[in-house]
């Protein structure tokens, strides 16, 4: 029997995590971290860092492992995420039975909340189609709410609706009819250049809630230019880049 706890930690401020968070990385018996290679191998440091300051059971054994990558060859996108989960499944199978082969307690750490565009719970679900796991989540700070945090505004204004989308759908559909507020998650490529830039406010950040965080905010016709130059020096400094912006017209 597995008992799979995935964590929220927030943004990767070790500031950001619950007292429930840090508790839950003291129970268990082996703590996964994912390294997703040169570049990106500082995610992984993070982590550790992470469990070094809170992690006081000298039991917790810590592993890493690689995280397999997205097949471009794939042309449907879908497909494509769904093979990807379906390998990080079978490495994260394959690393708890050689770890922990008759069972037991395992945590994994997830980047800001496990509920908010993250595929962790949907990875542990096909874990539990193959196998017996209890899966237990704890909630975590996300991005949406060190960026408002960071900018000292409120998400939504008074009795209005506020949508949450990625920068993938906002480069194909346009703004939404749903809301006039949009935060926008997932965006590599500045995706609020395909919007109208008139009468339209802007509020990004880079490592939202971090050390190394960066703050713009005013009009998009005005900072537009300076957003897009920042974010690509910061990811050049830093070999990798989470961004989150919220729009509001």
């Amino acid at each position: 029997m597995i008992d799979l706890t995935l964590i929220g930690i927030g943004t990767g401020n070790p500031q950001h995590l619950t007292l429930q968070a840090v508790d839950a990385l003291n129970a268990v018996e082996l703590i996964l971290i994912p390294n997703k290679g040169v570049g990106k191998d500082d995610l992984a440091g993070l982590r550790r860092q992470i469990c070094d300051q809170v992690i006081t059971n000298t039991d917790v054994k810590i592993v890493e492992f690689d995280l397999p990558t997205r097949d471009p060859k794939t042309p449907d996108y879908r497909q494509r995420v769904d093979d990807w989960h379906d390998a990080i499944a079978r490495v994260w199978a394959n690393t708890i039975a050689n770890h922990l082969p008759t069972g037991g307690k395992v945590g994994f750490l997830v980047w800001g909340d496990p509920s908010l565009y993250d595929s962790t719970m949907r990875i542990a679900d096909r874990l539990q189609r193959q196998q017996e796991i209890a899966l237990t989540v704890i909630p975590g700070i996300t991005s949406i709410q060190a960026l408002t945090a960071s900018h000292a505004i409120p998400i939504n204004e008074i009795g209005a609706p506020f949508t949450i989308t990625t920068g993938r759908q906002l480069r194909d559909h346009g703004w939404p009819d749903s809301a006039d507020t949009l935060v926008v998650m997932l965006d590599g490529e500045c995706s609020f250049q395909s919007i109208g830039a008139a009468d339209v406010q802007i509020w990004w950040s880079a490592y939202a809630g971090m050390r190394e965080e960066i703050l713009i905010a005013g009009a998009l016709s005005d900072v537009a230019k300076q957003i897009i130059e920042t974010r690509a020096k910061a990811r050049a400094d830093h070999g990798w880049i989470m961004d989150i912006y919220l729009l509001r017209r």
